[in-house]
């Protein structure tokens, strides 16, 4: 199939690029063209947020699937969708989970009810739109992705703090329970939509199959490291009590945050083949040391702050 990949130069594009390479299609990345492309890859230069230039660019170019990586609002995607409306088999459509409101019973199933004041709303918007319009599309919903090449400062928060021998603090309780998905796994999820007929018009949770607390991550990302769960100093704070301003104290939101993934098990015939410990170790050693993070020079005041309160 020749298949369109918004984006590709970044963390899950690159992933998800490569499996596609491997399963003999023909890929072809839009994007701004400030970074390389793999060898064997096609590439149409343009900005994204410009739908004159993706009229221009795009609209004499035919794909048999079209993957929106990083449409956050739904003036990004509607000219797109608009493009490859009836000439396309599949727009598969990168959501958030992030979509869900909060709620007292979980986990978080793909018709649960979605927040209309979240920061992804826009996503929810997105898939609303997808659906009216009738193209052929399938979203999905990651939870807190991570793996090498990762751009959000996760798993590297804690990484950090492990490096430099530095308590961790963690907030409320450290009983708070989250869920990761390694990027392979969120890719590899992605390449068994297409021509998958029963992916047509659905949401898909994709994530770990296990969830951990706070604590139990800072522990996990200490194993990873090779160091012991027990060498971890987790010190907990209440947030209520800090003025952090715009400061990020901790990278995750402070609540029960995790989904069910058995519909994508099931319809997509998927499995996460990275446990945490193992997705951890892969960021560690693959990503974090060999980028020499571990050397870098990091902000710790927010962290001093909490522990000098103490």
């Amino acid at each position: 199939m020749r298949i369109l990949v918004i984006g590709g130069t970044r963390f899950i594009g690159v992933y998800l690029t490569q499996l596609l390479l491997k399963a003999g299609h023909e890929v072809v990345l839009f994007n701004r063209g400030n970074h390389p492309i793999p060898q064997g890859v096609g590439q149409i230069i343009g900005d994204r947020t410009d739908s004159n230039q993706l009229q221009e660019k795009l609209a004499q170019e035919t794909f048999d699937v079209v993957f929106d990586n990083n449409g956050r609002e739904l003036a990004d995607t509607q000219p797109l969708a608009e493009i490859y409306q009836g000439r396309v088999k599949h727009f598969v459509y990168m959501s958030s989970a992030g979509v869900y409101l909060k709620s007292d019973q979980m986990p978080h199933l793909e018709g649960d009810t979605v927040d209309p004041k979240s920061r992804h709303k826009g996503k929810h918007e997105t898939e609303a739109y997808l659906q009216q319009l009738g193209i052929p599309f399938t979203s999905i919903r990651p939870t807190y992705i991570y793996g090498p090449q990762n751009y959000n400062p996760l798993e590297s928060w804690f990484f950090d703090r492990i490096a430099h021998n530095r308590p961790i603090p963690i907030p409320g309780n450290g009983m708070h329970l989250t869920q990761l998905g390694h990027v392979f796994d969120l890719a590899q999820a992605m390449i068994q939509v297409i021509g998958n007929e029963k992916a047509i018009g659905q949401i898909y949770n994709i994530s770990g199959d296990r969830f951990v607390t706070f604590d139990g991550l800072a522990r996990a990302c200490a194993v990873a490291a090779g160091k012991s769960a027990d060498d971890v100093k987790i010190v907990h704070y209440d947030p209520k009590k800090f003025d952090f301003g715009k400061r990020k104290s901790f990278p995750m939101r402070v609540q029960h945050f995790f989904t069910s993934i058995n519909k994508a098990q099931i319809e997509l015939n998927w499995q996460p083949q990275y446990d945490l410990i193992s997705g951890l170790k892969d960021s560690w050693e693959n990503d974090y040391l060999i980028t020499r993070q571990d050397k870098l020079e990091v902000d710790f005041s927010v962290d001093d702050e909490i522990l000098n309160a103490g």
